[in-house]
């Protein structure tokens, strides 16, 4: 198995560059997109746990606009082999300082694109 194979690492920087762009401006179309439609796609965030894109969708359309940007940091992407990749950074939030967010998501490469299968969301104190 190719593991960070140059031009998988591109894609995937690319999809996970639209995803940080569309979450920050509340582009929920997009958000919804880049997940996987399918009720075994998961996303643990900080106050809630969704199973099925049903409930992704539910969360992403009644979520306040408001307070969704944010600075990244240490973000890894890793790719192993053609079709699958995961992609891991931390986050900051002006109006949150001592916490640092985490931010993990599973992609996978569908024929249609690279889709989020799994995510989480935590914040800690930093």
């Amino acid at each position: 198995m190719e593991i960070d194979a140059p031009d998988v690492i591109a894609e995937v920087e690319a999809a996970f560059a639209a995803y940080e762009a569309a979450l920050t401006g509340n582009d929920v179309a997009t958000l919804e997109a880049l997940f996987h439609d399918d009720p075994r796609t998961i996303r643990y965030g900080g106050a809630e746990n969704l199973y099925g894109m049903d409930a992704i969708r539910a969360f992403r359309r009644a979520r306040s606009p408001a307070g969704l940007g944010r600075t990244l940091s240490d973000t890894v992407i890793t790719a192993y082999g053609r079709d699958t990749a995961v992609a891991m950074t931390l986050f900051h939030r002006d109006g949150s300082p001592g916490k640092v967010g985490r931010q993990s998501q599973t992609w996978i490469r569908f024929p249609d694109g690279w889709k989020v299968v799994a995510a989480h969301v935590s914040v800690i104190d930093g």
